[in-house]
């Protein structure tokens, strides 16, 4: 194994120039004993504990331990932009996501707030260019230091050199977390893709396959009427039953060939629709799901499709489809939702019921085995004004245990009852990132003769906005 060697080494010459500097620097900051064992301490440590809550209380202890100054950690949350306390050396980790008191603001430069000195903590400009994934600023915090009417000569210089330690080590941190949370959303996007679309896309194979024998019926009946022009000695009445034969077989496969091409069609679309969704550059820019909202009707553009889907594959199992579709009509309330990605939590849920639907004996004694799905308002589920909508798909069977349904969306979970049918446990578990990335939430429930498998979306009829908006009811 050879060591690396960089394409492109910065010359020897700068990287002497800024030892000297560094060297002039510490001289001039004349740190004494104490501060320069807190800087010591705060570099070991910071590279010892691997979380951000570890790093968060080791910034606001050292000073503490070494020095005898309070301090507190405040942070601009990257989403918001908004100053919110992290840590400090009184309460610890319980003031996290707290807004910060008066008379703390993010400012460019060092001040004084009351008894408290206050110093801007700066990310690594150069990691900012390089990294835009960290949606950071230039000041991505403040610290805090009390009481500052115990300072001494050199201590306000001290806690400025500190804070931009805190920066660059945090803002490293940042990094390396958000690369590790990108690698594994990665992985599981490979995993949803496997899931949705590679496994499903062995159904190609067989409308292929299905096209293949048609033309091979075409080849049959090409020697039939070369048989039919070489019947010289054949009667008319002969000759005229041969050729209705070859109408009959020829409407045969034209009809057998429109019915795979439809399937065929109506299977590109899906994938093409699939790959749209899952491939989609800004899931791997920034390492997570980004929605395209659109307003559409979910039964008639989402349901309705998956469900044809499905429809020959759940007869094919004797599972009858109870279509009805509770509550208001669902053009009463379109909703903003990415298509592509609800499609392909309608495709796992009706694929799991495929699986998993088993006869049960109904009330009147009747053995039955069906799929339906429905949907229900719920008013104010998020909140006063913010209604929500209630997505189920029920298939009849034993009921989860509490245990089961408690778990069933987790990734790899697999109930008791699979038996030998074939399934990682990745399918709910995709259900569940969706419904999660669109505010919403899963659940499963045990019902009358079944399971309930349901997600909860809030009503959401603008693709701009983020906010639940509230409904109009009918």
């Amino acid at each position: 194994m050879s060591i690396y060697c960089p394409s492109d080494p910065p010359e020897l010459s700068s990287i002497l120039q800024r030892l000297r500097k560094k060297k002039s620097d510490y001289e001039q900051y004349d740190f004494n004993s104490l501060q320069t064992r807190a800087l010591m301490a705060f570099f070991d440590l910071a590279q010892e504990y691997e979380t951000l809550a570890n790093f968060y209380r080791v910034a606001v202890f050292v000073p503490k331990e070494f020095l005898g100054f309070d301090c507190c950690l405040y942070l601009v949350d990257y989403q918001t932009k908004q100053l919110q306390m992290a840590c400090d050396s009184l309460n610890e980790l319980s003031v996290c996501g707290m807004p910060p008191p008066a008379g703390i603001t993010v400012q460019e430069e060092s001040y004084i707030s009351g008894d408290s000195f206050v110093a801007p903590i700066r990310g690594n400009l150069k990691l900012l260019a390089a990294q835009p994934l960290v949606h950071a600023e230039d000041v991505i915090g403040l610290l805090e230091v009390f009481p500052y009417s115990h300072f001494g000569e050199k201590d306000r210089l001290f806690f400025e050199k500190y804070a931009n330690r805190i920066g660059y080590n945090l803002h490293y941190k940042l990094i390396s977390i958000q690369n590790e949370n990108h690698l594994k959303f990665i992985n599981t996007l490979i995993a949803d893709i496997d899931h949705n679309i590679i496994v499903p896309n062995m159904r190609f194979k067989v409308l292929l396959s299905n096209i293949k024998k048609k033309i091979a019926l075409m080849y049959d009946l090409k020697q039939k009427i070369e048989y039919c022009s070489d019947m010289h000695n054949k009667t008319a009445e002969e000759l005229v039953k041969s050729v209705e034969q070859i109408k009959y077989d020829l409407s045969a496969i034209i009809a057998g060939l429109s019915v795979a091409y439809d399937e065929l069609d109506k299977h590109y679309t899906n994938t093409s629709l699939f790959l749209e969704s899952l491939l989609r550059r800004e899931h791997f820019e920034k390492g997570e799901f980004v929605l395209r909202r659109r307003l559409c009707n979910v039964k008639k553009e989402i349901i309705d499709t998956q469900l044809e889907r499905y429809r020959s594959r759940l007869e094919r199992r004797g599972i009858q489809i109870d279509e009805h579709l509770g509550g208001v009509p669902s053009e009463e309330i379109p909703l903003a939702v990415d298509v592509g990605l609800m499609s392909q939590v309608y495709a796992n849920l009706f694929s799991n019921a495929e699986k998993y639907c088993e006869e049960v004996i109904n009330e009147h004694g009747q053995p039955v085995k069906f799929v339906s799905y429905g949907r229900e308002l719920l008013p104010n589920f998020f909140g006063p004004g913010m209604h929500g909508i209630k997505f189920n798909v029920f298939s009849t069977g034993p009921h989860l245990s509490p245990e089961e349904a408690a778990h069933v969306f987790a990734e790899g979970f697999r109930g008791k009852n699979v038996g030998n049918k074939p399934g990682a446990g990745h399918g709910l578990h995709f259900v569940k990132k969706i419904i999660d990335v669109h505010g919403g939430k899963v659940g499963c429930e045990p019902t009358f003769l079944g399971n309930n498998f349901y997600f909860i979306l809030p009503v959401q009829t603008s693709p701009e906005s983020e906010n639940v908006s509230s409904a109009q009811e009918g």
